[in-house]
């Protein structure tokens, strides 16, 4: 079963979030008060455990926090970067739909700096709210295709 380890914020781009108990997702925008948040298609960005696990393998950094890699959303049991664009996905009370696979990084930003490593460009995904609702960690993530 796919679900939500956590779930961060940041009021300014390219930091690392904090982690929340829950957020509130609105339709058509994002996570309340996220930097990332707006009219566009990356509104919501979700980072797999698997993914920090293989950076951690890596040995690069002994302890990662959930939110280093400017996740709004950290998931398990879900391969992210497999799912095509347009794949809609039930997370808590949300339906949101994949916008995008991986980014491109932009050189200087605090998580290089810290971790010496990104993989958020290479296996993290983006997704555009459509029906809003608050999600929980532990909340079980669907897909519905």
């Amino acid at each position: 079963m796919a679900k939500v380890m956590a779930i961060n914020l940041s009021k300014e781009k390219g930091v690392i979030k904090t982690p929340i108990e829950e957020g509130l997702f609105i339709e058509d925008h994002g996570l309340k008060d996220d930097a990332h948040a707006g009219d566009w298609h990356r509104q919501v960005s979700l980072l797999g455990q698997e993914s920090v696990d293989k950076i951690l393998a890596m040995g690069v950094i002994e302890n990662l926090e959930a939110g280093v890699f400017a996740e709004n959303i950290l998931t398990e049991g879900i391969v992210l970067y497999e799912l095509p664009v347009g794949t809609k996905l039930k997370i808590g009370e949300t339906l949101q739909e994949v916008t995008q696979i991986g980014k491109k990084c932009h050189h200087g930003c605090e998580i290089f700096q810290k971790v010496g490593d990104c993989v958020m460009p290479r296996e993290g995904i983006f997704t555009k709210v459509l029906k809003g609702g608050v999600i929980k960690i532990g909340d079980e993530i669907e897909i519905l295709m």
